[in-house]
């Protein structure tokens, strides 16, 4: 098997591990803070190790960054995966049924294979570089959208966010000028959603890496644009994506969050 699809083929199957995991737990996990509105479940746990079992399992030698590990394992691996092992904790946590497991595997930084998975709804959102995406093993592409008010776009905003938070004037700002505002509670599901089709931008200033990793090559494969909201090109050391269908909304809404926030 070509070493690529052997990457893909495991990188499901970890998620499988993971959001089977999510479903076990559902409704009984025991919750704690991590922080003010940032919950971390025994579901989180559980999922994280056993997608860490699979993964390793059978690339030992890989690095792993997780968002429930305290250190990363090998993290100067030129191979290394990341791992949200339940992006949208709060809405598990109030079974609210919108959430993931996301998982890429980088190459010196670089996403090249990744899957979200909404064990849920038994949707498996799938990307490797140069190879296109896929739900549940069909291909997806973004949607055409060029009209920003004809878009639905997609915000992920800090745990914590105060009065006078930047987040706030580009809500308000977006708000006004698309067709609707979704704040759905998953990083990884908003970006799974636009390269899907669903929907047409999606902006955060607070994800972290493990968020977006995943999305980002998705997006990417689907024939979106990914860029830092500043306008600058993306990178995962500053993880603050502005993620769209097309190139013409990608500079109509670059330019309406720098306007919000200058």
């Amino acid at each position: 098997m070509h070493l690529g699809a052997e990457f893909q083929r495991i990188c499901d199957e970890a998620a499988r591990a993971g959001g089977r995991k999510l479903l076990d737990f559902a409704g009984r996990a025991q919750v704690r803070e991590k922080g003010p509105s940032d919950l971390v479940t025994e579901a989180d746990w559980a999922s994280q190790e056993a997608v860490r079992q699979v993964l390793l399992g059978a690339f030992p030698d890989h690095g792993f960054i997780s968002e429930e590990l305290d250190q990363p394992v090998n993290p100067q691996a030129e191979l290394c995966w990341i791992v949200d092992p339940l992006d949208g904790t709060t809405n598990y946590v109030h079974q609210i049924p919108h959430y993931a497991v996301s998982i890429a595997l980088l190459e010196r930084g670089t996403p090249i294979t990744a899957t979200i998975l909404d064990p849920l709804h038994d949707e498996l959102f799938s990307a490797s570089k140069s190879g296109g995406a896929w739900l549940n093993g069909r291909p997806i592409h973004t949607s055409a959208a060029s009209d920003p008010a004809e878009s639905i776009v997609a915000a992920s905003f800090s745990a914590q966010v105060s009065p006078d938070s930047p987040e706030i004037e580009q809500f308000r700002s977006v708000l006004l000028n698309c067709q609707a505002v979704r704040r759905t509670g998953s990083a990884a599901l908003n970006m799974a959603y636009l390269a899907a089709g669903r929907f047409d931008a999606f902006w955060s200033m607070s994800t972290k890496a493990w968020d977006v990793a995943a999305g980002v090559l998705l997006v990417e494969e689907a024939g979106g644009v990914i860029r830092h909201v500043s306008g600058a090109p993306f990178d995962l050391s500053a993880p603050h994506p502005l993620a769209t269908a097309t190139m013409e909304l990608q500079l109509y809404f670059a330019r309406l969050l720098q306007g919000a926030t200058a």
